[in-house]
């Protein structure tokens, strides 16, 4: 059984899409990441909610993406991925790497991303699915190091502050 979208289209369509992250992560602009699905698009993220449209998306993104810290995410390439042609899914790995903290430790968390494409190079729903406390211990380790060589913004040592004691 094949869905509406043949899994080349659908591996296309995500490789713009993620071109396009890559950007904004690149630039800090954040602002055209909701462009990127339908109007009345999904977006599951387990740690924040779910967001409906592009107005709540790009909110969340914005939010999310410009404070610590994802500020400090440099980019988010791809361990794999594997296409659903039935479901018009889309399924990857998207490893989440955050900026040399100033001795060139690595610090990354990976999560599972599934896309749900709409056609016409769009996208209708998102799920991240991670372990947020891995995520939030990962966190704490690199501002730990970045506080060490004096590379903690005002922002990430307020996160440190909270967070810190989460190992």
């Amino acid at each position: 059984m094949t869905g509406p979208f043949s899994a080349a289209e659908i591996a296309e369509a995500y490789a713009v899409f993620h071109g396009h992250v890559q950007g904004f992560a690149a630039s800090g602009d954040w602002d055209g990441f909701a462009d990127l699905f339908t109007e009345d698009a999904v977006y599951e993220e387990h740690a924040f909610g779910e967001f409906h449209g592009h107005d709540e998306i790009r909110e969340w993104s914005v939010r999310t993406m410009t404070s610590f810290p994802g500020s400090v995410m440099t980019g988010f390439p791809l361990a794999w991925q594997v296409v659903d042609e039935p479901t018009s899914r889309l399924i990857c790995e998207v490893r989440n790497l955050m900026a040399d903290p100033g001795d060139g430790s690595v610090h990354e968390e990976s999560n599972l991303t599934i896309m749900t494409y709409a056609g016409d190079g769009m996208f209708s729903r998102e799920e991240d699915v991670y372990n947020p406390m891995r995520f939030a211990r990962m966190s704490v380790r690199w501002a730990l190091v970045a506080r060490q060589h004096g590379n903690l913004d005002d922002e990430g040592a307020a996160y440190l502050a909270r967070f810190g004691t989460v190992r």
